[in-house]
């Protein structure tokens, strides 16, 4: 089949390439001229400089120029296509509606050219990026608007966990349409032969308006659950004693009925969907007079856990950030991606900068180019210009007073050394993410420890830990992530 993908970002991008790998023929359009020259080289670096996928650049460079085409310019490639994927940049406002000026922009542009096309075989549009609710609805009469003939609007919400967007693109858990017509219906299965009656994959096929839906219900009940053991769980054993969080978690998800997935504690959820969903989630169901209270919780969780270590070093470890510098590593909001859209390590340096830090030292082992060039610009605030880059986690740390962890990347959790022999006590480590499984040999040095999920551990020598304070520590210990975020 012949499919436009429209928008090649973190959604559009592996799609395209993912259905360029099953025989279609793909072309991706963006009106981002840079963007499309570096992904037409096909080279690995260039294409990680917008989306950092793992095997990503492979799937690019094995299709492109075969399967695989990349242009800035629609006007040929919609006269013949037979389904255009919209996969486009739907930012939140302020608020919390969906800013659709991109979508709308592109839904024009396009129904203009389909209405001028001098074949009138079926096009079926099909909405992959997430849309507030009757949005397909919207689409189609901006398709008539323009006198568009033989077209069908649908609905395919995509799931992806970034990180694992190829993998997930060619092996996903299940495959939603929403459509109308028994023919788009048709036209779909075609496109998605592989998944039709698969033995592990669930194939639904629903109302455009139900799958819509389904997108936003999946992300806020993940939120949900991620919310409830930061604000639950992690409450627990940072308030009480002698509460081993690990255990806590074994204990609680032994239930086959409760999920092992997202009750690791952290310092909040970030990306591009969970913050944004819920809040447009919000939005609708306040448009139509309904309640939002368990949302509006939910959110308010995961946005305090961004910043909450900050607050309790202040009161617990009584640490005064004034003209401290500190280490902060991870700028991503996970591992294994460069993506930093709604990181918690925004509101980390957003915080530290109003608690009049000296200096911020910053590493990430892939989000360093994006940082510089997207977010601590020195030109959108002069304040940003504390902020150094550095290359390496044990460079980050030199010279500093305290450091924060916010990402979940394997190689800081081997930093307990790093520390030792880098930085000196009086010394307080936040640990946003339970990297450090041997932090007591940091707290038998000297060295100040306050995780996320557990209380904070005063640095004394060794010999100095009494049985019950031995306890205390094991209580708090973070072991290794069974399922990070």
């Amino acid at each position: 089949m012949k499919i436009v993908v429209i928008g090649t970002g973190f959604v559009g991008l592996p799609h395209a390439a993912v259905l360029s790998e099953y025989g279609h023929e793909v072309h991706a359009y963006d009106i981002d001229a840079a963007r499309i020259a570096a992904y037409q080289t096909g080279e690995a670096h260039e294409i990680e400089r917008y989306v950092n996928e793992p095997g990503l650049p492979e799937v690019v460079a094995d299709n492109l120029g075969r399967y695989l085409f990349f242009t800035t310019d629609i006007t040929q490639i919609a006269e013949d296509g037979e389904v255009f994927f919209f996969c486009i940049n739907t930012p939140p406002k302020r608020d919390g509606s969906t800013d659709m000026t991109y979508y709308f922009d592109a839904a024009h542009h396009l129904a203009d050219l389909l209405a001028r096309r001098p074949k009138k075989t079926r096009v079926v549009l099909v909405n992959k990026s997430t849309v507030p609710i009757g949005t397909a609805r919207q689409l189609e009469l901006i398709m008539r608007e323009h006198g568009v003939e033989n077209f069908g609007v649908a609905s395919n919400p995509e799931f992806l966990a970034q990180g694992n967007a190829v993998e997930g693109s060619r092996r996903p858990d299940r495959v939603v349409v929403g459509a109308d017509t028994p023919e788009d219906f048709q036209i779909l299965r075609r496109l998605y032969s592989q998944f039709v009656n698969h033995v592990r994959i669930r194939y639904l096929e629903t109302t455009p308006e139900t799958a819509e839906a389904i997108k936003y219900m999946s992300n806020t009940l993940l939120l949900t659950y991620i919310s409830f053991w930061n604000g639950v769980g992690a409450r627990l054993a940072e308030a009480l004693p002698n509460i081993r969080m690990e255990d806590l978690k074994i204990g609680v998800t032994s239930d086959a009925r409760i999920s092992t997935w997202g009750s690791y504690v952290s310092n909040g959820a970030g990306g591009s969907c969970f913050g944004k969903d819920i809040r447009s989630l919000i939005y609708q169901l306040n448009q139509a007079g309904r309640s939002t209270d368990i949302l509006r919780a939910v959110y308010g969780i995961n946005e305090y856990q961004k910043t909450y270590l900050i607050e309790r070093a202040i009161h617990e470890a009584h640490f005064n950030f004034n003209q401290k510098t500190v280490a902060l590593l991870g700028l991503a909001f996970k591992k294994r991606t460069n993506d930093m859209r709604d990181s918690a390590a925004l509101r980390v340096v957003e915080t530290l900068l109003s608690r009049g830090v000296r200096a911020i030292r910053a590493y990430d082992p892939l989000a360093m180019d994006e940082a510089r060039r997207s977010w601590f610009n020195p030109d959108k605030n002069h304040l940003f210009e504390r902020i150094t880059y550095h290359e390496t986690a044990k460079e980050a740390i030199e010279g500093t007073q305290a450091l924060y962890i916010s990402t979940d990347w394997e190689e800081f959790r081997g930093l307990a050394r790093t520390i030792q022999t880098t930085v000196q006590p009086p010394y307080l480590v936040m640990d946003g993410r339970r990297m450090l499984p041997d932090y007591d040999m940091l707290v038998a040095a000297g060295y100040d420890y306050l995780p996320v999920g557990g209380q904070l551990l005063h640095g004394r020598p060794s010999d100095a830990l009494a049985p019950a304070e031995n306890g205390r520590a094991a209580a708090s210990a973070p072991q290794p992530a069974a399922q990070p975020l």
